[in-house]
């Protein structure tokens, strides 16, 4: 069976994820991508080809003129109305691209969920190219936050506090994505935490979530994530009623909520598994094989009713950043330990000798550091010890 993967740049997701899981399942696996000869360098078993991705007709052109599919799937934000589109066309299993466009375009999510009555978040849009005093003038509550329509990884999200600073600030994101659409909404204050769910189209499994810290304002970096079993009842309701709404429910999610004073309200919705190598915490700590799950489900094959998942695991991951623009001069290598029954793994994110801007994004990341035990105390104090006992400097 002969599954194309659609890619833009190569992740951890797919390369340590998804391929893995496809050479255990027996698939013969093309990745269609436009950057090829970064993905032949990093998975020399997969067959690569070039291909517009971003347009789901070369797409659907270079897999008629290859070999049968069986399944196309995507794991990239940017790509999974493409994907959905190309699996429609050739009669696959596949998501909904309406519930894809819909997930991914943020104005149209905010849009959709007030029409249904499920939320309303007071929002407005701007069109790429155009003047931002319009986002000024539409009478939003301060602060407010401005961000790319489509924007990914937490990059080009400020937070404002009045309608010059709005406009200041979309007019940078403009500088710097002439071709990219805004919004700007109200503040949804509150925790931030993410629901991760998977399903097959007529059953959905929720996999727990994570409760993040961000940093400071203005902007929203994410710089740790503390797994959680089960969010309480309650809020796991108000998020799905809106996934419901929206119309997710095929293959894996990964929604970001804030929850304040017992109300549950969506940040975005990311269409995919969660990423940043929490995908790959999250399958060891349930102890199930998520990653040939979701593949699965794009062959069409029903999930069980009970996925077998552990419910007493605690886990915990949290990145070194760059905290200035240069040079990494100095950082830990790649380990992995027990510690007090704790596993930590470290994998580097940047190399020595690699220099770089400040991004004040999650391209500030420099590693990784993944723990999994059985006692919440025990892997804190893992995750404070390695990063108490390390060093990364930047010149």
């Amino acid at each position: 069976m002969r599954m194309y993967v659609l890619a833009v740049n190569p992740t951890d997701s797919v390369t340590e994820g998804f391929l893995p899981a496809a050479a255990r399942l027996g698939l013969d696996v093309t990745i269609l991508t436009d950057q090829p000869e970064a993905h032949r360098r990093n998975s020399p078993q997969a067959e690569v080809l070039e291909c517009d991705v971003h347009d789901f007709r070369a797409v659907i052109t270079c897999v008629a003129g290859h070999r049968p599919a069986d399944a196309i799937f995507t794991n990239s934000d940017h790509l999974q109305t493409q994907a959905a589109l190309a699996a429609e066309y050739f009669g696959l299993p596949g998501k909904d691209w309406r519930v894809t466009l819909r997930a991914k375009n943020k104005a149209e999510m905010r849009r959709h969920l007030a029409a249904t009555g499920v939320d309303s978040v007071r929002s407005v849009e701007l069109g790429a190219g155009l003047d931002p005093s319009a986002l000024a003038a539409a009478g939003l509550p301060y602060p407010c936050v401005v961000k790319p329509r489509e924007g990914v990884a937490s990059e080009d999200v400020v937070l404002v506090d009045g309608p010059e600073e709005l406009v200041v600030r979309a007019k940078e994101i403009q500088a710097r994505r002439p071709e990219a659409a805004l919004v700007a909404e109200e503040f949804l204050a509150g925790e931030l935490y993410t629901l991760e769910t998977l399903g097959d189209g007529r059953l959905r499994h929720v996999l727990g979530g994570f409760h993040s810290v961000i940093s400071a304002p203005p902007t929203f970096i994410e710089e740790r994530h503390a797994f959680v079993a089960a969010h309480p009842e309650s809020v796991t309701g108000q998020v799905l009623a809106q996934l419901d709404a929206l119309g997710v429910g095929f293959g894996a999610c990964h929604t970001e909520f804030v929850v304040h004073e017992g109300r549950a309200r969506l940040i975005e919705v990311n269409y995919r598994v969660i990423g940043d190598q929490c995908d790959l915490l999250l399958a060891q700590v349930l102890g199930i094989p998520l990653f040939e799950l979701i593949l699965r489900t794009h062959l069409g094959e029903p999930l069980p009713a009970d996925l077998g998942a552990r419910e007493d695991g605690a886990a915990r991951v949290e990145y070194a950043l760059a905290d200035r623009a240069g040079t990494l001069t100095a950082a830990p290598g790649a380990t992995d330990r027990t510690v007090d029954g704790v596993r930590l793994s470290y994998r580097p994110l940047r190399a020595v000798g690699a220099e770089h801007p400040h991004y004040r994004t999650n391209r500030d990341y420099l590693g990784v550091v993944r723990a999994i035990g059985t006692d919440q105390g025990a892997v804190d104090r893992a995750v404070d010890g390695f990063f108490a006992t390390e060093r990364w400097e930047i010149a």
